[in-house]
């Protein structure tokens, strides 16, 4: 839309006064129940409206034109709720439990000439709203708009003046809500309607419209405990998410060959390689590497620590971060800990979760760091804790930039920018510097089955197929496509409309990835150190983290051809994030390869015999 929908500020700092975000507790149950009495009043919050085809361009729902208080107050939110993206406030709907209402007035509003092309353009870009009762969500489109015929070609515009809201109740408890227009007539808001409607009790030039509603109780059977099931069942979005068996059988299978191609290096191939190589028992190891070749003549180098120590270890230790928090969230979700009805509970889990568990990170990567003989333990711990969060903040102040050009709800509130600043300063980096100084302080040796010579070995030219494009693209691709079904719909969840309930599912789908990952990572490890390269450590991380560049690529794809999402505000926040994305896979599977190939490496020349 050219003429961008905001709240004035005075509106916008009232709102952000009243949003009580403060609190860092997580909300994840349903809560306290709410119970209630026939004729108690049961409040209706609107929400916030915008483009039905871009879920994150959103704006508060009294930007548009339609009957308000004069007072506007807010609902307390968490921060979760914040994040999401709501901004509830008191309507004006006068509802009552087990009280039906018929025809009643919520208002009468005179729109002007240009409040009624604001209207016009947010029904054209099918504009819908959301509502909260109970906290069960309400959604619903502002207007009514059809496009038929071509000769002759007509353009019909009309907004919805009156609903029924259908609210199911079981004891003293609302169960489910939604409204209908079913059997209403919009008000027609073609090009010139608000000219010729002055008929309608408006002055001349403008259109009066009175909004109207009707309010029907019906008994549900359900219970309170099971409500969600209601929700879930409702079809205002498309369903599209359901068990897919015949993505999960074809990772499994692709698991089961790559663990038996694992498998067979492992015992027929390196059975072969230390029947060979340990034919001279009495050799040192000084002495192995007369006359031999592939990966034994290299065990003087294949501990060679790698350039760039600091980086590495602060990849190692984000990754094992991402990795611990993947997997509580995942586990949290199978414990029921995350409900349909309640809003942003998982963005809140995510952010208290990344604060807690900074400690891994920073116990992981200094404890390498001073394995393989870091000295600036400093500066590894300051890169160590910015490796994500500088990323990731500056690509929220992209996206909260052009969401607060907008005027979109998606663009945070200064007390939510300062809570979630103050978790990172108070909690994070804290516990970030605390993990580091144990880590550095509860070190080991680094353990090498052999040392390491002075002088490097000159590595052999490689053939194409060993070099690191070609591992990053075999590596990158096969853990992808053990995903990409399942991609999906986690894309469809976030990007789309669908509630993902399918944990069960995402959790094994998240134990193939790591499976396939670390299965990839030993196999092209043997291959490049039987080439007599040993510079394996930075190719570990890169051949499975490339992976990440498999999922953005496959974004630009989901965006383009498996989504209707478009302008700037969309694409900005689409993009931007399905970088961070990337960014955390890469990190994780990096992770994994990586400690697999050192575990891999170790094993096999731990098994050699040498002195």
């Amino acid at each position: 839309m050219t003429p961008r929908l905001g709240l004035s500020g005075h509106q916008y700092s009232t709102g952000v006064r009243r949003y009580c975000v403060l609190a860092l507790c997580l909300m994840f149950q349903m809560g306290w129940t709410a119970s209630y009495k026939q004729g108690d009043s049961v409040t209706l919050y609107v929400n916030k409206v915008g483009p039905y085809h871009n879920p994150q361009e959103t704006y508060h729902y009294y930007t548009l034109p339609v009957c308000r208080p004069d007072e506007v107050r807010h609902k307390a939110l968490s921060l979760g709720e914040v994040l999401d993206g709501d901004r509830m406030a008191e309507s004006l709907y006068n509802i009552h439990f087990r009280e039906n209402t018929d025809r009643q007035t919520l208002c009468q509003k005179t729109l002007t000439e240009k409040e009624v092309e604001q209207l016009r353009e947010a029904v054209e870009e099918l504009f819908y709203f959301e509502f909260v009762l109970d906290d069960i969500p309400i959604w619903g489109f502002v207007g009514y708009m059809e496009e038929s015929g071509f000769l002759p070609h007509s353009h019909k515009v009309g907004l919805w003046t009156h609903l029924d809201f259908n609210i199911e109740y079981n004891g003293d408890s609302v169960i489910f809500a939604n409204v209908s227009v079913k059997d209403v007539k919009p008000v027609p808001l073609d090009e010139g309607a608000g000219l010729s409607q002055g008929s309608m009790g408006g002055a001349a030039g403008g259109l009066t419209v009175t909004h109207t509603y009707s309010v029907r109780w019906f008994e549900s059977p359900l219970p309170h405990s099971r409500r969600a099931e209601r929700l879930r069942d409702y079809s205002f979005f498309p369903k599209t998410l359901e068990i897919h068996w015949l993505s999960i059988i074809n990772s499994l299978v692709l698991v089961v060959l790559l663990l038996g191609f694992v498998i067979i290096i492992l015992m027929r191939v390196l059975k072969n390689d230390f029947a060979r190589y340990n034919v001279e028992e009495d050799g040192g190891c000084d002495d192995l590497d007369q006359g031999d070749n592939g990966w034994k003549i290299i065990h003087t180098d294949v501990f060679r620590f790698p350039p760039y120590k600091s980086l590495l270890c602060a990849v190692l230790g984000v990754g094992a971060q991402f990795l611990t928090l993947a997997t509580g969230i995942i586990i949290m979700a199978l414990l029921g800990m995350f409900n349909v009805h309640r809003h942003g509970a998982i963005n809140s889990a995510a952010i208290v979760l990344y604060a807690l568990t900074s400690c891994v990170s920073g116990y992981c990567s200094c404890s390498f760091y001073t394995q393989i003989h870091g000295q600036r333990w400093v500066w590894n711990i300051i890169l160590t804790s910015s490796l994500f969060s500088a990323p990731l903040f500056l690509t929220w102040s992209v996206v909260n930039s052009v969401h607060w050009w907008s005027g979109s709800t998606q663009a945070l509130p200064a007390s939510t920018v300062l809570l979630l600043l103050g978790a990172w300063m108070l909690v994070g980096f804290p516990l970030t510097v605390i993990g580091g100084i144990v880590g550095k302080n509860r070190a080991g040796s680094f353990q090498a089955p052999c040392r390491t010579r002075n002088i490097p070995r000159q590595i052999p030219q490689q053939p194409w197929y060993k070099h690191t494009a070609v591992h990053m693209a075999i590596g990158g691709f096969l853990p992808f496509s053990a995903i990409s079904v399942e991609l999906y719909y986690i894309f469809a969840t976030v990007w789309g409309r669908e509630h993902y309930t399918l944990y069960g599912i995402l959790l094994c789908v998240f134990a193939i990835l790591l499976s396939v990952g670390a299965c990839i990572s030993v196999a092209l490890t043997y291959f490049l150190l039987s080439g007599e390269d040993y510079r394996w450590w930075w190719r570990s991380v890169l051949s499975t983290g490339s992976t990440g560049i498999f999922i953005f690529v496959y974004s630009v794809f989901y965006y383009r051809n498996r989504s209707s999402m478009s302008g700037a505000v969309q694409s900005v926040e689409f993009f931007g994030y399905s970088l961070l994305t990337a960014m955390v896979f890469s990190l994780m599977l990096g992770t994994v390869s990586f400690l697999a190939s050192l575990a891999f490496i170790r094993y096999i020349y731990r098994s050699l015999k040498m002195d």
